[in-house]
């Protein structure tokens, strides 16, 4: 049975992750909800994103993170009905690097780096990235962005390019633990790929997949863990 301690690196996803996208989510489309006759629920907001997200980052793989949430954004609106100025829309794309961080990450984050090779595996694009950068507070030893990859995740794409990079760093697949949230992005392809992963499950007293597009079958886990803190101490106490 694989232990914590058995791995030399750790690849992050970081939105859903570290960094509490369904909170920024829900605030930066305020603009929208609030002007709704009824109000929605917020996983109705969340699922709506999703969708839009998804489909948006199929369609434009190439296009950079705050210009696909403009779009996103503009997407939602029809959806619902309202009408909107792209200015609005911007200024929710370049919302991403204000969106909030976990209270646990950066402490747990802080403890990892004594341990392992850190490297972010993200759906941002560098600038945005740059804020969540500046809330974890760690120095990553690799970061791997969609605007870099040119392709969102769930794509082969990204995963290639994680493979390619730990080989540069001189971590074998097997030393690598894949670390996020989102099963549809993360774990169904990361373990396709063969890599082990630990499942930070966020949303586990919640229902259904919130800000990520249903997987169907689950994926399976190496470890799961229901925050970055839990995972820090079963590193520490060497129980896990």
């Amino acid at each position: 049975m694989a232990a914590l301690r058995d791995y030399t690196a750790l690849s992050f996803d970081v939105y859903g992750t570290l960094i509490d996208w369904e909170a920024g989510m829900r605030a930066g489309l305020r603009p929208l909800t609030d002007r709704l006759d009824v109000e929605m629920s917020e996983d109705a907001v969340l699922e709506m994103h999703a969708r839009n997200e998804s489909a948006t980052q199929a369609q434009t793989p190439a296009k950079r993170y705050s210009d696909l949430l403009a779009t996103v954004y503009r997407r939602c609106a029809e959806e619902l009905g309202l009408s909107v100025d792209w200015d609005e829309c911007e200024r929710y794309g370049a919302s991403v690097p204000d969106w909030p961080a976990f209270e646990d990450s950066a402490e747990a984050l802080a403890y990892l780096k004594q341990h392992y090779k850190m490297i972010v595996l993200s759906n941002v694009d560098n600038r945005s990235f740059d804020g969540a950068a500046r809330k974890l507070g760690i120095a990553w030893d690799a970061i791997y962005t969609a605007e870099d990859i040119g392709s969102y995740k769930p794509a082969q794409r990204n995963f290639d390019y994680l493979l390619a990079g730990i080989g540069q760093l001189g971590v074998q697949k097997s030393q690598l633990l894949h670390t996020a949230e989102s099963m549809f992005h993360d774990h169904v392809p990361g373990r396709a790929n063969g890599l082990d992963n630990a499942w930070i499950y966020r949303r586990h007293a919640k229902q259904g997949f919130g800000a990520t597009m249903d997987p169907g079958a689950l994926a399976e886990t190496t470890f799961r863990f229901n925050s970055l803190k839990e995972m820090a101490e079963a590193h520490e106490s060497g129980a896990i």
